[in-house]
């Protein structure tokens, strides 16, 4: 059961002129599931992602990014498509012919170049792709496209989520409105450097490429790069945002008039929809914020709050509401930091109003209370928030528990 995350409703979900989306029941992996997604952009579209950082990307990843780099040359890229239930990595040469394969059969139904379409794949790792059910899928999924199908596309993404992820934002740029929504999908092998996720942002702003491409990384750097369920980097990690151009409010430079408002309402749909993956983590009962600042930089922070948000005995614990807190100043102690004084680090953990200082001066706060820290152990919402007194920098993580419904998620994935 997700932790505090209700679905944004279907009709919440505001359409993006130019985005077209149709979804299909291919059968990928498992009959009568929606497993396939089909995304069309207008012609004029610019597009921008970033990818898994796992050296056995999948076959779709090692595409997209040659047909990125194609795509800055002429034409742009006019289509994405998404299957689950495979995830076509770990397989080799014919992996990458399956995955061109796929390119093509979009090309030759929507009519434009093979590296004008993206493919992206999510499931079984090592399985092949059965690119003959997606070839087939396709044509239900053309006569799907519609421009408010962004629901049905966040359900065609899922694998073992238990909900579908999705979220909109619109911003008044005096007589011009620009519109924002988003879809994800992901629950388990989800850390930083992106996850076992699926992220894909439209804007019907247009955003010059080099624009484009900068807020892709700050974007993610701001969301998806800040969550960890269990630690593990996934193969298929994608994120890419797409700028239609068709509201008529266009961007150049980080400094035209209403770019502040329209980068923050992307980066806002960003960070929703990377805190439901979390909130929707494998087997998660709790949702947990670790709040680092005091830093001398950014990456320190970074370094500390990953190190909590990691250990398997820090979450378990959690799980358990048991306040055995000293795991946390260990996870602290080894993140990294050669020279960091303990002495001048604080711990706190917090639930709403609710703060209670556990460590100090390198030890036990001389006023905390176990029980103060098991009622706080024991909300759905928890915020540690650690201060290595040694700097102005912070950083935020987001994180879950481990529960026994991880172990048995993982242990039965494949049946």
């Amino acid at each position: 059961m997700a932790v505090n995350f209700t679905p944004t409703k279907a009709e919440e979900l505001l359409p993006i002129p130019g985005v077209a989306l149709g979804i299909a029941r291919a059968g990928i992996r498992k009959a009568n599931r929606r497993d396939l997604l089909l995304i069309r952009l207008d012609a004029g579209a610019a597009v921008a992602g970033v990818f898994t950082q796992n050296r056995f990307c999948a076959a779709p990843v090692l595409l997209c990014r040659e047909h990125l780099a194609a795509s800055s040359k002429a034409g742009g890229i006019r289509a994405l498509v998404v299957n689950t239930g495979i995830a076509n990595a770990g397989t080799g040469e014919p992996g990458l012919r399956a995955a061109r394969a796929s390119c093509e059969s979009v090309a030759r139904l929507l009519g434009c170049s093979p590296w004008q379409v993206l493919p992206f794949s999510t499931g079984v790792i090592m399985e092949p792709l059965p690119v003959e059910r997606l070839e087939a899928g396709l044509p239900a999924c053309s006569a799907d496209l519609r421009e408010d199908n962004w629901a049905a596309a966040a359900e065609a993404i899922m694998t073992t989520d238990t909900l579908p992820k999705a979220a909109s934002r619109k911003v008044s740029l005096g007589g011009t409105a620009v519109t924002v929504t988003g879809i994800a999908k992901g629950a388990g092998m989800i850390r930083p450097n992106m996850a076992t996720m699926l992220g894909f942002v439209a804007t019907d702003a247009g955003i010059a490429q080099p624009l484009l491409d900068r807020l892709v990384k700050e974007a993610a750097d701001a969301s998806f790069n800040c969550i960890t369920v269990d630690g593990d980097t996934s193969t298929n990690d994608s994120f890419v945002m797409i700028a239609s151009g068709q509201s008529g409010a266009q961007f150049a430079s980080d400094s035209d008039a209403g770019w502040v408002e329209v980068k923050a309402a992307i980066i806002a749909v960003s960070v929703e929809l990377a805190q439901a993956i979390v909130r929707d983590g494998e087997g998660a009962t709790k949702f947990i914020t670790v709040a680092v600042e005091g830093g001398r930089d950014v990456e320190e922070c970074r370094k500390v709050g990953y190190a909590i948000g990691h250990s398997p005995l820090v979450k378990t614990a959690f799980f358990a509401s048991d306040p055995n807190l000293g795991r946390i100043l260990a996870a602290i102690g080894y993140a990294g930091i050669g020279d960091l004084d303990v002495d001048g680090v604080k711990v706190w953990l917090a639930s709403g109003e609710n703060s209670v200082l556990v460590a100090e001066k390198g030890g036990r706060a001389a006023a905390y209370r176990e029980d103060d820290g098991a009622w706080v152990m024991k909300q759905a919402e928890i915020t540690v928030r650690v201060d290595l007194g040694r700097g102005n920098a912070a950083a935020r993580v987001y994180t879950c528990d481990f529960s026994y419904d991880y172990v048995k998620i993982n242990a039965d994935y494949r049946s």
